[in-house]
């Protein structure tokens, strides 16, 4: 069952003011259990929804890459690490490398990752909900509500504990 992209779009947007004020709640407040509450309904979610499906993360969006990254990829293809940046990768504005172009050239028509075994970290641990220390990434986290229809559920779904 292959996910909505652009129902989804227009969900998480409309959605995305609550889930503002949500994050701003939550870090306002500082809740204790917030990580334990975090990985439960990530698991959750994640126990219904199949990356598989939707892939959007891959389809919109860049991981950063950092060097090991890089030349475990370059290694991967049979090139030097300088090679597999011009040819995939630029400098973003905070300098960190990123692709060229999305969606990511290792993407599968299936929605399947061509380099899933060497993949770059930021990929291995997308979308981050289920990480130690969710306080510090809840910025990124509410942007990546615009991105994963999963963490878009995950926030609905701490929601209905904080949005009182």
């Amino acid at each position: 069952m292959s996910v909505d992209l652009e129902k989804f779009s227009k969900e998480s947007k409309s959605d995305f003011p609550s889930n503002k004020k949500l994050k701003e709640k939550l870090k306002k407040t500082k809740p204790k259990n917030l990580d334990e509450t975090f990985h439960k309904v990530h698991e959750e979610v994640f126990s219904e929804i199949d990356c598989l499906d939707c892939a959007n993360c891959c389809k919109t969006t860049s991981p950063i890459f950092i060097q090991t990254d890089i030349d475990r990829l370059a290694k991967n293809f049979r090139m030097k690490s300088s090679q597999f940046i011009d040819e995939y990768l630029h400098r973003d504005e905070d300098g960190d490398y990123v692709l060229n172009s999305a969606p990511c050239p290792f993407l599968g028509a299936d929605n399947k990752c061509l380099v899933y075994e060497d993949r770059p970290k930021a990929c291995r641990e997308y979308p981050h909900t289920d990480r130690k220390n969710m306080l510090g990434i809840l910025d990124l986290s509410l942007k990546n509500t615009l991105v994963c229809p999963a963490v878009l559920k995950i926030f609905y779904e701490i929601g209905k504990d904080y949005r009182k």
